[in-house]
């Protein structure tokens, strides 16, 4: 994911320095986003997609914008783009069912590269465990209603204000507190199960 794909490197009317300074933020946010995209979508693919349109909107739409409001406008361009996916796949899989299996359509292996352990981590039982608690994380925010994934993703994952995720969200900080705090007890009623299981 780079960000510099997104940067538009003609642009005479953009300073040198305003470049660097957007390319910067979009190196130092593409991680988180890139997690917070795969929790909500739960494929790689899409939520790698999804935080390169985010960025690429941000660039096109709001480079002229200060610094500081660049966090709080990808967050929301980012949080509808992943709106947009869940609902266009919510409609996809509705007909999909509908229609019938193409003749010698095969779905897709897993790559069993993406099953060797990392060598930078000498013990594989916590690579292991690293990765099971991860997954199990990402099922319980998908079991989420929108609204609470969304408010428990910008405020404990991405740090902003309750006001900056009222912004990001669309909605009063009455709500996001709301939404945040049903997040936070549904998970831990989700997680606290899984693991007594």
């Amino acid at each position: 994911m780079a960000a510099r794909a997104a940067t538009p490197a003609s642009d005479d009317r953009w300073p040198l320095t305003e470049r660097g300074d957007l390319a910067a933020f979009l190196a130092g946010v593409e991680r988180r986003a890139f997690a917070m995209a795969r929790a909500v979508l739960g494929d790689e693919e899409e939520a790698l997609d999804a935080v390169q349109d985010a960025m690429y909107l941000l660039v096109r739409r709001y480079r002229h914008r200060g610094a500081e409001e660049w966090r709080l406008l990808f967050f929301r361009i980012l949080t509808n783009r992943l709106r947009d996916l869940l609902r266009r796949r919510a409609v996809r899989d509705r007909f999909s069912a509908w229609l019938p299996r193409r003749q010698g359509e095969v779905e897709e292996e897993e790559d069993p590269f993406q099953t060797v352990a990392d060598p930078r981590d000498g013990d594989p039982c916590r690579v292991l465990e690293r990765r099971q608690g991860i997954e199990e994380l990402e099922r319980a925010l998908r079991a989420l209603p929108r609204r609470q994934r969304e408010a428990f993703l910008l405020r404990c994952w991405e740090g902003l204000s309750t006001a900056d995720t009222a912004r990001a969200m669309g909605c009063s900080e009455g709500s996001v507190k709301t939404h945040y705090f049903r997040a936070l007890k549904t998970l831990q009623e989700i997680l606290h199960d899984h693991r007594d299981a």
